[in-house]
């Protein structure tokens, strides 16, 4: 089946169609920069705006980067506070809604679970992709799906259940959070060459490792594209390695959600998109109380 990813994230929001079945995207990856400052309707409008570059009329999933449950973003720590509360389904149905294929009537509504578009954490949507399609395939045990980026993003997997909204960016390295000291975005800023960098995520991942024995560590976001760089020195107990699906995998993952029936359902999609929703429903019965 067919679906729109749109993966937002802190520097862009960048989206394609993907066939949910393989894990493809059916056209080329459209990007625009993430506005500044990044408030809910702005980023709602590129939102919309890449939608329209493809003309879709179909079920879309979205992204963002911080904590979501039922469609509610509780986090935003790379992006303006005012999203905390924001019910980010909503906004998305309604924008999206103005930037369909003309050609539909209604637009983007007229497609099979647009109106609701499936909103979740963009490491999750990652992970997600990358355990149906990608690196961690097959795979059981403990997996670990770090985006590094603007930030650090995570997804924990337990032979293939996600645990939802990890957030281990977040840990503690030094007096500051992780993602400070090791995201992509922190190497550019410092001009860090890879060997430097590699030291600062040796450190936080031997911290990772010593808290939830991993036994294996995917890395993902645009670092994974030099993975050579930087993995060989890297030295962990767990299997680490390159997520194979790059920088889409947020994409993939955001289709994969997005044709999700919100029931349970498998609909032919496998075991990770149904715990995907297993996971949702618990998340949603321990949700982080909004500051």
């Amino acid at each position: 089946m067919l679906a729109l990813g749109i993966d937002i994230g802190g520097s862009g929001i960048k989206a394609a169609p993907v066939d949910t079945e393989t894990g493809e995207p059916t056209a080329e990856r459209f990007r625009l920069e993430t506005p500044r400052p990044a408030l809910p309707e702005a980023v709602a409008e590129k939102a919309g705006e890449v939608a329209a570059h493809f003309a879709w009329s179909g079920p879309v999933g979205v992204t963002f980067p911080g904590v979501v449950t039922r469609g509610t973003v509780r986090t935003a720590a790379n992006m303006e506070p005012e999203w905390i509360g924001v019910d980010a389904a909503a906004l998305f149905a309604r924008v999206l809604r103005g930037y369909g294929d003309p050609s539909q009537g209604d637009g983007v509504s007229q497609g099979p679970g647009a109106l609701a578009p499936r909103v979740l954490n963009d490491a999750d949507a990652a992970g997600v992709a990358e355990m149906a399609h990608g690196a961690g395939r097959g795979r059981d045990g403990v997996v670990l799906m770090l985006t590094f980026g603007t930030g650090i993003g995570s997804a924990l997997f337990v032979d293939g259940l996600l645990v939802p909204n990890t957030e281990f960016g977040h840990l503690e390295i030094r007096g500051k959070d992780a993602e400070r000291r090791a995201s992509a975005r922190v190497r550019d800023e410092k001009k860090l060459s890879w060997e430097k960098w590699a030291k600062r995520v040796q450190e936080y991942l031997s911290h990772v490792e010593a808290l939830f024995s991993p036994d294996l560590i995917i890395v993902g976001g645009g670092v994974s594209k030099h993975a050579d760089s930087f993995l060989p020195r890297l030295k962990l107990r767990a299997e680490i390695v390159a997520a194979q699906l790059a920088n889409t995998a947020g994409i993939v993952g955001a289709a994969m959600a997005a044709v999700t029936a919100p029931t349970g359902a498998q609909g032919g999609q496998g075991v990770v998109e149904s715990n995907l929703i297993a996971a949702e429903d618990t998340a949603a019965a321990t949700e982080i109380p909004t500051p």
